[in-house]
């Protein structure tokens, strides 16, 4: 069996045994005062590592710039130190190890799997620290991604869900950062050069703006000596400062025409953020609102008992500022006023009624059964652990997750709702073929 094949199989194992007793999170801060997060887990030899930035898109310097973040992500496993695309990454093939890059709203991400052995782990961390360190952001591969980045904006413009939920948060977010796509805009990535991704990369892939997560079956020592290696020779930097509030915009109505049979519906208004002090009692109640699938009231009254769409949900989205509530569906031309009127009813009954006793006790017991499934794997709970570093949550807050959903009470998911889901400010946005609605 060739090393490749020993990672593929162990990478596909379950590491349930150590997280059954619960998470103990160590931090400590490097050198550098770069913050580290630090999950000893035992069972299997691998190790997951991600140096993580506050570096998102939201860092992107307004709809001039909208996009350079994702293009300088994705441009940082293109070649380092010496070695170009093809070498970097045989670098990391031939000791068995998986680099990727990620970037959200709020933060951009080197990862590293490795199994832990020496001779296989220190050369993969030799050539992430290249990564992290000495990215060559060649014209040649800046003008590939770019080019590449185009097409997929172009391919945009021809799916009418991504471009109702282009609309949505350009309405929601007004001038905000947020409102911007991740992936950018055609106009202005067009107009990027390389020295933009090197600026951007000056600016914010600086120490004093990152945080290591190590999570993996590695003894305190070692993990201090790995986050001390990949974070010294990092330029310090400055910290990115805080994101400006959001400010609340008019609810609207928005209808983009499109040659289609069906039309796609968003239908939202502000959220909350990672810290929000109705987080748990807003999220407990759109699990029962719309957020169980199959089982949820939005489901229940659009799809099961009108059948005017295959599926109907709602979801908060949490981020480092507000981030949206969002009711969606998928109808056909002709039924949509009825969606929207079905929809809109349903959330405004929600509010003014709030959950049954039953109804909570279900969403309690299935949000609490299959939340450590969430984190059971090293790469999962990687995923939870940056998170909480990321947006600053209390470091029991696996293990107190349980505990509050079973806290909430039908009366504070009611009480919540009422402040936070003001039925005026909704923002609707319809995409599909305006000329077909009133046909029957």
């Amino acid at each position: 069996m060739t090393i490749r094949q020993s990672v593929v199989l162990v990478l596909g194992m379950i590491s349930c045994a150590s997280l059954q007793a619960g998470v103990v999170i160590e931090q400590w801060q490097t050198t550098t005062h770069t913050p580290v997060f630090f999950v000893k887990t035992q069972g299997l030899p691998l190790v997951d590592i991600r140096v993580m930035f506050d570096a998102g898109s939201a860092r992107d310097s307004g709809a001039e710039q909208s996009g350079l973040a994702s293009l300088t992500a994705q441009l940082l496993e293109t070649g380092a130190g010496e070695f170009n695309a093809d070498e970097i990454a045989g670098e990391f093939e031939r000791v068995g190890a998986v680099v990727s890059t990620g970037i959200s709203v709020d933060m951009a991400w080197l990862d590293l799997r490795s199994l832990t052995t020496p001779e296989l782990l220190n050369p993969a961390l030799g050539a992430l620290e290249l990564l992290l360190t000495q990215p060559t952001f060649t014209s040649r591969d800046f003008d590939r991604e770019k080019n590449r980045v185009l097409t997929a904006l172009k391919q945009r413009e021809e799916s009418p869900g991504a471009l109702a939920k282009y609309a949505f948060y350009k309405a929601l977010y007004g001038q905000h950062p947020y409102a911007h796509p991740t992936l950018g805009e055609i106009a202005a990535v067009s107009k990027m050069h390389v020295d933009d991704v090197k600026a951007f990369h000056n600016q914010w892939y600086v120490s004093e703006n990152a945080t290591i997560v190590i999570v993996g079956d590695l003894t305190q020592d070692r993990a201090r000596k790995i986050s001390e290696q990949l974070i010294a020779k990092i330029n310090r930097g400055r910290k990115a400062p805080a994101l400006p509030a959001v400010s609340p915009q008019v609810g609207q109505n928005i209808h983009v025409n499109y040659p289609s049979k069906q039309t796609h519906v968003l239908s939202g208004l502000l959220g909350i953020d990672r810290n929000d002090a109705d987080y748990f009692p807003l999220v407990v109640g759109n699990h029962i609102l719309g957020g169980a699938s199959l089982v949820s009231i939005l489901f229940e009254e659009v799809r099961e008992k009108r059948g005017l769409a295959y599926s109907a949900y709602s979801y908060f989205s949490p981020m480092a500022r507000q981030g949206p509530f969002i009711m969606g569906a998928q109808t056909r031309n002709d039924q949509l006023d009825e969606t929207l009127s079905v929809m809109h009813k349903t959330v405004a009954d929600f509010v003014l009624q709030g959950p049954s006793n039953a109804q909570l006790t279900a969403a309690k017991k299935n949000i609490t059964g299959g939340f450590p499934m969430r984190f059971d794997t090293n790469k999962k709970l990687l995923k939870y652990i940056s998170m909480i570093a990321f947006h600053h949550l209390p470091v029991n807050y696996l293990t107190l997750y349980s505990e509050k959903v079973l806290a909430v009470t039908t009366a504070q998911i009611k009480e919540a709702f009422e402040r936070r889901i003001v039925l005026e400010s909704l923002t609707t946005v319809t995409v599909g073929d305006k000329r077909l609605t009133d046909v029957e």
